[in-house]
């Protein structure tokens, strides 16, 4: 299976989903927490929704 993320594309996103996870718990804002669960979702299975839109691929070469 092909994934649109690369390695760079996914630490980026999954430390600024830990991150806004992080910040809030600790701040009890749980709308930001939710947020910050997207990025990190699609660092986890490696395919954004949006970059197929937007013929972006920064994952294998076809």
């Amino acid at each position: 299976m092909c994934f649109n993320l690369g390695k760079i594309d996914r630490t980026i996103r999954a430390v600024a989903g830990v991150t806004l996870i992080g910040f809030g718990l600790m701040t009890q804002n749980y709308i930001v927490a939710a947020i910050g669960a997207i990025p990190l979702l699609t660092a986890v299975f490696g395919f954004c929704p949006f970059y197929p839109l937007f013929k972006l691929n920064t994952g294998c070469k076809k």
